[in-house]
């Protein structure tokens, strides 16, 4: 549990380089939802099942932002560089919000989506994304999230609606 805080406390104190407190806050926020999510799964959890899953989840997600800030040549708003496609904060983020809510469900999920979305906001409102490139990092973060992450135990519960057809998809480990 030490090490847990101890971890957390340099996080938060690791110097930013934002340019406004608005920025500022969605950096820290953005470093802080995978740090809860890995202590979360490293406490809750016998095991390193959960860390892996995250960390595969986290890797996969930031190599695809990566890859497409190196091959799609978008200027930022605020004219700072041409490496705006797409949002890697928004995909880490969500990439965290996702693995709480795959592996530990809905209840833990809601204030992580909401931390993740206010992540995204940030970055619209500091001039450092467009909004579609908010979108699309957070679309990368939730597939990245979805395809790596695994019900810790008992049953999940999806909603799934298209093509006129609604349900919810239950699975589970027996």
């Amino acid at each position: 549990m030490k090490k847990f805080f101890a971890c957390l406390l340099l996080l938060t104190t690791w110097p930013t380089y934002a340019t406004s407190n608005l920025e500022e806050s969605g950096d820290v926020l953005h470093l802080l939802l995978p740090a809860a999510a890995l202590g979360g799964s490293l406490i809750y959890e016998d095991g390193y099942e959960g860390a892996w899953q995250l960390a595969k989840t986290g890797v996969v997600s930031r190599l695809v932002v990566e890859g497409l800030k190196y091959t799609v040549d978008k200027d930022r708003p605020d004219g700072s560089g041409d490496d705006s496609f797409p949002s890697g904060h928004t995909a880490d983020s969500f990439a965290a919000a996702t693995f709480v809510q795959q592996r530990y469900g809905w209840e833990w999920a809601i204030p992580a989506y909401i931390g993740a979305a206010y992540v995204g906001y940030t970055r619209v409102e500091s001039d450092k994304h467009h909004v579609e490139d908010v979108l699309a990092g957070a679309a990368i973060g939730i597939l990245s999230g979805l395809y790596f992450t695994d019900p810790y135990k008992g049953i999940t519960v999806t909603p799934i609606a298209g093509n006129g057809n609604y349900g919810l998809y239950v699975s589970g480990k027996f």
